[in-house]
């Protein structure tokens, strides 16, 4: 089974033969491209166009990630699945403000159900969550009354607000304290691990696109505008709850972190 390959060190990412190898100062480290599914880059590292070539031979995604872990961009190869019918089918959808924001709904729906299980989980266990949980309950059935992107956006931005709340009773510690989401940059330890853990989940979520038909240029919760990629925001909502916030949960009040 392939598997992502973390680069946290600086150094060297080259070609050799029929695979790649990461040299540093203090020595190379083979990479073996046939289990290889991505490659996240985190250190300083240099790159060049024989490794680039041979990595879209390979079919195998560059991530970047500056010095703070912050996202920087993708090197996303030349698709290997290409279909004109789906693309158009996908803008077709997009176009169709009906269509557009029947799907939207479902991503949203997927979030929130999602939110809502992480919650029940710790009502399970005796954390105070019950109150966010029922507004949470009480705004969702809003969802189906939205008629744009906007007011979707909008109500899907009240409950998460509801749930962010939520967050400080679950951890109950004084040096991962919510407060407000933050971004760009993030003003306190919890919403960095928040901010860092959701620009995971997008480029796993643009990674998995790439090998199907659709376009990720094209999204539909999140409007296909200027920005690169916008399908794998769409489909990390679904999965920030129970992928991202879990792990972080679960870092923090086993003393992980």
């Amino acid at each position: 089974m392939k598997k992502p390959i973390y680069v946290f060190s600086d150094g060297e990412l080259k070609r050799k033969d029929n695979t790649i190898f990461f040299e540093t100062s203090e020595g190379k480290k083979y990479v073996p491209i046939e289990n290889t599914s991505e490659i996240y880059i985190f250190g300083e590292v240099t790159i060049n166009k024989r490794l680039l070539e041979f990595l879209t031979e390979n079919e195998i995604i560059l991530h970047f990630f500056n010095y703070y872990g912050y996202y920087v961009g993708t090197y996303y190869p030349r698709e290997h699945l290409n279909s004109g019918y789906i693309i158009l089918k996908q803008a077709e959808c997009y176009l169709d403000n009906v269509k557009r924001i029947n799907l939207a709904k479902k991503f949203v729906y997927g979030g929130v159900e999602n939110i809502k299980k992480v919650l029940s989980y710790y009502k399970n266990r005796e954390k105070e969550v019950e109150e966010y949980l029922v507004k949470i309950e009480n705004l969702s059935q809003s969802i189906e009354k939205m008629g744009s992107i906007e007011e979707l956006m909008a109500i899907e931005g009240n409950i998460r607000e509801q749930y962010y709340y939520s967050f400080d009773k679950i951890l109950n510690n004084e040096h991962f304290v919510f407060e407000a989401r933050t971004k760009r940059p993030p003003k306190n330890r919890l919403n960095a691990l928040i901010s860092f853990g959701n620009s995971l989940l997008y480029t796993i979520a643009l990674s998995e696109i790439y090998h199907t038909r659709l376009d990720p240029r094209i999204g539909f919760l999140h409007s296909t505008n200027f920005r690169r990629f916008s399908l794998n925001l769409d489909i990390a909502e679904i999965f920030k709850p129970i992928i991202v916030d879990r792990v972080i949960f679960s870092l923090i009040n086993k003393d992980i972190l």
